[in-house]
């Protein structure tokens, strides 16, 4: 893709999954990637067997709940590399005992919230200066087709990633003018290590029926699109939530 060689990004909940997969597709493209986590040892392995592989890659540990945290590591980014172009964040969590709204109890709630909307916020916080100092650059939240799907068994975790989407376009449409965009990636069923370990085969089976594909989605699938808005590819493209799940969500 264009324009993402010797870009300086951060990916945030990089340690597996989603993030591991993008820091991976990142560095293949030529970006210097700092991926963060709060398994540290996580993100170390991430940046490592970047490395291996022949690209440019750091680990650190992140809280993505604290702003000190965040702060440090778009402090590591600029010390490391130089600068920062777009940081991915790709934070999610906080779903034991989250069932409906009759019977959620408000810590699970408190949760969710500091996991799926406030780590989101103080990522913002801490790289929209540096982007701007940059002259413009790219911030890519991760939220969940649960946002919009309308489940009877969740109520906070959809709730606290619908607020992604509103602080994206607040981002996007305050900061737009000074050449920085904001998206929202929604991924459908991704068959992650921690989708694989926690859900039965029951679910994935009944996942795949309901899909108007013949899979379900991989890792890299998501790390494909958050490239793409990562690249000068995706300049155009301000202020937006794609929905990538192989069309079990039809949405304009």
């Amino acid at each position: 893709m264009k324009g993402l060689k010797s870009k300086v990004g951060i990916v945030a909940g990089g340690g597996r999954g989603i993030g591991a997969a993008t820091a991976r597709r990142l560095a293949e493209e030529g970006a210097h990637v700092v991926v963060g986590d709060l398994q540290g040892d996580w993100a170390l392995e991430v940046a490592d067997s970047i490395r291996a592989a022949g690209g440019s890659a750091t680990g650190v540990m992140l809280d993505g709940t604290n702003a000190e945290s965040q702060a440090a590591i778009v402090a590591c980014a600029i010390e490391t590399y130089g600068g920062l172009d777009f940081y991915h964040s790709n934070l999610a969590g906080g779903t034991g005992g989250d069932i409906d709204i009759l019977d959620c109890p408000v810590d699970v709630l408190d949760t969710s919230f500091a996991i799926n909307t406030k780590s989101h916020f103080l990522a913002s916080q801490a790289a929209l200066p540096r982007l701007i100092e940059r002259g413009g650059g790219a911030m890519i939240y991760t939220s969940s087709g649960a946002a919009s799907a309308g489940a009877a068994w969740q109520v906070a975790y959809p709730m606290t990633k619908n607020a992604i989407h509103a602080l994206a376009r607040h981002v996007a449409a305050r900061f737009g003018k000074q050449g920085v965009r904001a998206n929202v990636i929604c991924p459908g069923l991704v068959l992650t290590e921690a989708v694989k370990q926690h859900l039965t085969d029951e679910y994935v089976e009944r996942g795949l029926k309901a899909v108007p594909h013949t899979r379900l989605g991989q890792p890299e699938d998501i790390a494909a699109a958050v490239t793409f808005l990562a690249s000068d590819d995706g300049a155009w493209v301000n202020g937006q939530v794609w929905h990538v799940n192989g069309g079990g969500q039809m949405r304009d």
